[in-house]
């Protein structure tokens, strides 16, 4: 339709893949209506804008954010949905702005890799929990993580017992809670954002004998995601993606089903000359 009084009219450039497309693609979780045109990770340029927006500029439109200047607009375009879903869950926990705390991110994956930044930029002490040791040279020497625990190392994870004050799981494979929960303190916190197609076990003694809690996260409003997007380019984070043309979607989601992909896709609708 014409673009209205309060719209804006965008020139999408970038569109991220997100593990939520796949699954709405498929209807994994059986809430799927046809036809569906996956993709909400999107930046772009505006081309146009309705007569009730003259505020846009100051950061006033309803559902449009401002990526900074600062910020590639390949590398920001997935900030939309993974970033700002491990960014929530801090700010809900107080851990912008606070003291010094000992967090883990269970998966070093799209989302994962983007949590470490902003632990990091917060100013955290942060230790990735993976099932694969090969991302330990990667998630310290490059992403600046403190510690590193293979979980399926015994050894390691009875040494990481009690260690850390608050974890953010963002796994969307199956997998238990019990022995994550056990990397707790007393009275700490487990956000879940990912989102695994079979239901999560879940022992009761880890949680009662440390007084823990597990919460769910999700997507924050767009308040929350200017503010995101604003410390984004303060302290220069974005996602490390592969960029894949538009005749390649295909190929990426199925490469992202089987977990072949570094961090995450990204799809270059300005670089083509696809007819989508």
């Amino acid at each position: 339709r014409e673009n209205g009084d309060t719209d804006v009219t965008i020139e999408i450039l970038y569109c991220g893949i997100c593990h939520t497309d796949l699954h709405q693609a498929k209807n994994d979780w059986g809430i799927t209506t046809y036809p569906i045109v996956p993709g909400h990770e999107i930046t772009g340029i505006i081309t146009k804008v309705g007569k009730q927006v003259e505020n846009f500029k100051k950061k006033k439109k309803r559902y449009v954010v401002h990526v900074p200047e600062s910020l590639p607009m390949d590398a920001a375009a997935p900030l939309l949905c993974a970033g700002i879903t491990v960014f929530t869950p801090l700010k809900d926990h107080n851990l912008i702005e606070s003291p010094r705390k000992k967090i883990g991110v269970v998966g070093l994956g799209g989302l994962g890799h983007v949590a470490v930044k902003f632990g990091k930029a917060f100013g955290h002490h942060v230790t990735v929990i993976s099932t694969s040791p090969s991302k330990e040279k990667e998630a310290r020497e490059r992403l600046g993580a403190d510690g590193f625990i293979v979980s399926s190392n015994p050894k390691q994870m009875e040494a990481g017992k009690r260690t850390l004050d608050f974890i953010l799981d963002t796994v969307s494979a199956d997998h238990g809670l019990g022995p994550i929960l056990e990397l707790l303190k007393v009275n700490g916190t487990m956000v879940i954002v990912g989102a695994p197609g079979k239901p999560l076990e879940l022992p009761a003694f880890p949680l009662l004998f440390g007084k823990r809690t597990i919460k769910g996260g999700i997507i924050g409003g767009m308040k929350e995601t200017q503010e995101m997007m604003d410390l984004c380019g303060k302290y220069k984070i974005s996602c490390d993606i592969e960029v894949v043309k538009p005749d390649n979607i295909n190929e990426a989601l199925n490469c992202l089903a089987k977990n072949d992909v570094k961090y995450r896709f990204v799809i270059d609708i300005a670089g083509s000359s696809s007819n989508l």
